[in-house]
């Protein structure tokens, strides 16, 4: 019975997705993670990672909060929670300073999405990180938190 039924989900499956398949419905036209910021992204120490993402003239914000702890007991996995009261936040990105590749996160909100977000980083050792928020006008903001790891995380 259950040969059976196999044979009747893969035949059904497949006469489903046929016509979706023909029709070229299930191709992938566009993908967006081809609009990654390659530079910023590979670059080798923070500041080129900041140049490379356009903020390398941010402002220093009281109102990014970072929400980390200020000792991570192993540094493969540390949480940490970001937010923003600045008006207008388009995107935030963290930055680990002594990271091998220093940019470890940038997301977009779209519309009137709440600026927060909840990460887990991977961290070589301890390092400052860096928060920098942008807004719909196009300004830059930043704020740092250093966290102490004990047992690091990229390959350390």
């Amino acid at each position: 019975m259950n040969e059976l039924r196999r044979r009747l989900l893969r035949g059904s499956t497949g006469a489903l997705l046929a016509p979706w398949i023909g029709s070229g419905l299930l191709l992938p036209r566009r993908v967006l993670a081809a609009e990654w910021n390659r530079t910023a992204f590979t670059a080798n120490n923070a500041p080129d990672a900041l140049r490379a993402y356009g903020a390398g003239s941010a402002t220093e914000s009281r109102d990014i909060s970072i929400n980390a702890p200020e000792i991570a007991e192993n540094g493969a996995k540390v949480e940490v929670d970001i937010s923003s009261q600045i008006a207008g936040s388009r995107s935030i990105a963290v930055f680990a300073d002594r990271n091998p590749m220093p940019l470890c996160a940038a997301i977009e909100f779209a519309g009137a999405a709440l600026p927060y977000c909840r990460i887990q980083l991977k961290l070589a050792e301890t390092t400052r990180i860096r928060v920098v928020v942008r807004t719909t006008d196009g300004k830059s903001y930043i704020a740092f938190r250093e966290i102490k790891v004990t047992l690091g995380g990229c390959g350390g």
